[in-house]
């Protein structure tokens, strides 16, 4: 048997159920049906990426089971998405899309982009990747396949381009790189559409679009047409920065995105030689414009040439180094923002039900 005649099996599931609530900072209601216990096994069921906290959890409900005198058979984990709701038609095999965003360009958002989806695979989810920044598409250049070329099975869908296990599209690779992109908003509109729509994605749980830069008419169109479940806004602590990102957040607010939170990255300088740590850009202006926006500060990021240095040469650093503390930092940030949009899905529904 799973369980001692001692400790009833309703008694192992509040135990469980205890340890999640805590470990996620929800309430026990809302981790119950997670849960399923069988003659052997106990199956969690996350309703958001957390792989890297699997191994922790199961530690933790055998440490305390053991305490309980209860004892358990296998402990597994698996990972189930939900798709949130919108408002434009979902795209066929694509649970979310969350939108990386800024209100100008240079804070990093593109880089931002990359890595939040190399953290969500590593967490366990499905992911691709879409190049929404018509204009200056720079991820070929940071997933390193510059030279790929757009292919179709069917003559009617493109096959997305893979690197590192990623799956994306991006107009950089319909363009060749010396040339501008000229083409006036309503073009540049329905081009991306078109390659969001006629890619021929598998299955994903996340399509992380790298917004273009700013809060115009381009970028307020793309957040109409585009099926967006949510939106992660990337700003530095400058005072410039995070004006342009307050406008981002109304812009979304606007068009009744959700926007799970904010990302600063150069937050600060940590001098590799003497550990010296200077606020080059200010300080706390993510902070800040988080609190008085009422979002969450889903991470703050350092200004470090590792990640300069493995964006340019095509291998992300969630690929390169997956164990080096800022890789750990986007794995936070990956947690937070797939929790965060598991919990807008939660209060959509009650808003419904009401």
């Amino acid at each position: 048997m799973l369980f001692n005649r001692s400790k009833p099996e309703q008694k192992v599931r509040q135990l469980i159920s205890k340890l999640l609530a805590t470990a996620f900072n929800l309430s026990e209601k809302q981790v119950g049906s997670w849960l399923t216990i069988s003659s052997h096994d106990v199956l969690i069921c996350l309703p958001f990426a957390a792989g890297q906290l699997h191994g922790a959890l199961e530690q933790q409900i055998r440490a305390a089971s053991n305490e309980q005198n209860v004892t358990l058979g296998h402990i597994v984990f698996e990972t189930a998405i939900q798709a949130s709701p919108t408002k434009v038609s979902k795209v066929s095999k694509i649970k979310n899309i969350v939108a990386i965003a800024s209100g100008k360009g240079g804070v990093g958002k593109s880089t931002t982009s990359v890595n939040i989806a190399y953290a969500l695979m590593a967490q366990g989810a499905k992911v691709g990747l879409l190049d929404a920044d018509i204009y200056g598409p720079s991820i070929p250049i940071m997933l390193g396949n510059t030279e790929s070329t757009p292919a179709s099975r069917d003559d009617k869908t493109i096959v997305p381009f893979a690197a590192h296990g990623l799956v994306a599209s991006s107009i950089g690779y319909f363009v060749p790189a010396e040339n501008a992109t000229v083409w006036r908003g309503p073009m540049a509109s329905k081009a991306l559409e078109q390659l969001l729509r006629e890619t021929d994605w598998p299955e994903l749980d996340y399509l992380i679009v790298d917004m273009p830069p700013g809060t115009g008419d381009i970028q307020l169109t793309l957040a109409q047409q585009i099926p967006v479940s949510a939106a992660v806004i990337v700003t530095t602590p400058q005072d410039l920065a995070v004006a342009d990102a307050s406008k981002g957040i109304s812009m979304f607010n606007k068009v009744s995105v959700p926007v799970l939170g904010l990302i600063e990255n150069m937050s600060l300088y940590i001098c590799p030689k003497c550990g010296h740590q200077e606020h080059i850009f200010a300080q706390n202006g993510g902070v800040e414009l988080a609190k008085r926006n009422n979002v969450p500060l889903l991470g703050q990021l350092p200004l470090n040439i590792k990640i300069r240095q493995h964006t340019d040469s095509g291998t992300p650093l969630l690929v390169s180094e997956p164990e080096d503390p800022l890789s750990q930092t986007y794995m936070q940030c990956a947690l937070a923002i797939s929790k965060q949009l598991y919990l807008n899905g939660l209060s959509d529904l009650r808003i419904q039900n009401v």
